[in-house]
């Protein structure tokens, strides 16, 4: 605590005396550092909790900072999603000071720490590495350079030196209210610019997954790629194909939920990037309806994400696979197989295909393929099976999924309106609009003739059909 109050008082750090001063770039990869009147965050803008722990880690004697997104965001204008904490401290040494916390991964070793119901993630500062493509790097890679491990711990210097963007090596000192830019990070903030830190080539080779990156924070922040970033790119994005299949998704994920889905997708496809994360784009944005309901499915998820909504990978999925579904429904039906039977076939054969590539989990399975088994049951709107349908668990993601389809053309208009008045009236009003008659009838069941014998087993009532 009185390290912390001689800290604040001074404006300084005793290690840091005389290397670095507000507003000026240093030598030897010093850096400049921006007062709060030039970056414009104010402390209560940090989260409780990483406050917290970088206060704690100060007291032990560490340096600690918030670092990367959130302070980007912040200089932005925008709101944090998470808070992360960069320190001079290790793993071991983290995992010491704070009882809430836990060290994980193997390639990228951090520490999470746990407060209440919020986690924030401490890294130790790491190694620069080989940022030129000149140096020998003394972390393992494989044939094709990308990192296997990233554990050899630095200065901070250097830690700035191996972040991917300039606008993501922004560190900021909540006990003095600094940003410590060593890149140029801040004025890329100001002018929109996304640009790689080191030798692009070189970076992307060790981590092909930041070509991934860069298109989603350009979607996302609105921001340009600069042209020496994007140029290697088209060369390098095959790359893609030797990350594993697990770490693909996530990014496709954090891609899709963000907020920018739309742009994010079309942003892909501009940087060639696509065949490494979606490859089904090529089929469906070339097919007219296939792009108008892909179109207004990321758009509504968009929509629910800005207005705080809940959203769901597994139903923005759903949208993506949907126009493969029913190429492969309606080849299948017309090979001789009945609707249903035919439906449920093609689902499992498209899912099983995308897990190839871009490794869905199967935890996501249940919920997709309930949407998709859904569809079918909104044509019918007459007798018991529409009061039966509202019952349904899935029912409101369901019929989501139904206005998405007819935004897009895909169903008349008129089909997602009567859904919409119906489950919004009451039971008297939803009689009155049953349709006389809407789809197919049900098959009802062949009365069992009784055996003579006493033993023969009861028939089935002829008005009973299997439910809906």
């Amino acid at each position: 605590m009185i390290r912390r109050i001689i800290n604040r008082l001074l404006g300084k750090d005793a290690k840091q005396k005389g290397k670095a001063r507000p507003g000026k770039r240093q030598a030897n990869g010093d850096p400049v550092i921006l007062g709060r009147s030039a970056h414009g965050i104010r402390r209560d803008a940090i989260n409780d909790c990483a406050l917290k722990t970088c206060e704690s880690l100060a007291d032990a004697g560490f340096r600690a900072f918030v670092v990367g997104g959130a302070v980007r965001d912040l200089m932005l204008g925008k709101k944090p999603k998470d808070f992360d904490v960069a320190t001079d401290a290790t793993p071991e040494e983290v995992r010491r000071l704070f009882r809430r916390s836990r060290i994980i991964g193997r390639r990228f070793r951090i520490v999470h720490v746990m407060c209440g119901r919020d986690t924030i993630e401490v890294t130790t500062f790491r190694a620069a590495g080989n940022l030129s493509g000149e140096e020998e790097d003394e972390r393992p890679t494989d044939e094709t350079g990308r990192i296997l491990e990233d554990n050899i711990f630095g200065s901070q210097s250097e830690d700035a030196a191996r972040r991917d963007f300039t606008v993501n090596a922004l560190y900021y000192d909540p006990l003095r209210e600094e940003v410590w830019d060593y890149h140029g990070g801040a004025e890329d903030c100001r002018k929109k610019i996304l640009r790689m830190i080191g030798d692009p080539a070189t970076r992307f080779r060790e981590d092909p997954v930041r070509m991934l990156r860069a298109a989603r924070f350009a979607a996302k922040l609105d921001f340009h790629i600069d042209p020496d970033t994007r140029k290697p790119v088209a060369e390098l994005a095959p790359l893609l194909g030797n990350v594993p299949r697990a770490r693909i998704f996530d990014e496709a994920v954090k891609l899709l939920m963000s907020g920018h889905a739309l742009r994010g997708v079309h942003q892909l496809r501009a940087e060639g990037l696509h065949h490494g994360m979606l490859p089904l784009l090529d089929t469906i944005l070339d097919d007219p309806q296939g792009k108008r309901f892909i179109e207004a499915g990321l758009k509504n998820t968009d929509q629910r994400i800005h207005e705080d909504k809940p959203a769901s990978p597994a139903f923005l999925f759903a949208c993506l696979l949907w126009p493969q579904v029913q190429r492969r429904w309606k080849a299948i039906e017309e090979a001789g197989e009945k609707p249903i039977p035919a439906l449920f076939t093609a689902m499992d054969e498209v899912l099983d295909a995308q897990r190839e590539q871009l490794a869905i989990p199967r935890r996501f399975d249940g919920m997709i393929k309930e949407v998709w088994a859904l569809q079918p049951r909104f044509d019918y709107r007459s007798g018991v099976r529409p009061f039966r349908l509202l019952e349904h668990p899935r029912f409101r993601a369901g019929y989501d999924f139904l206005l998405i389809r007819a935004e897009s053309g895909e169903v008349p208009e008129e089909l997602g309106d009567w859904w919409t008045d119906f489950q919004d009236a009451d039971d008297e009003s939803r009689k009155a609009m049953l349709l006389a008659d809407s789809g197919p009838k049900p098959k009802r069941r062949r009365r069992r003739r009784k055996s003579a014998g006493p033993d023969s087993a009861a028939s089935t009532p002829a008005d009973e059909f299997p439910a809906s």
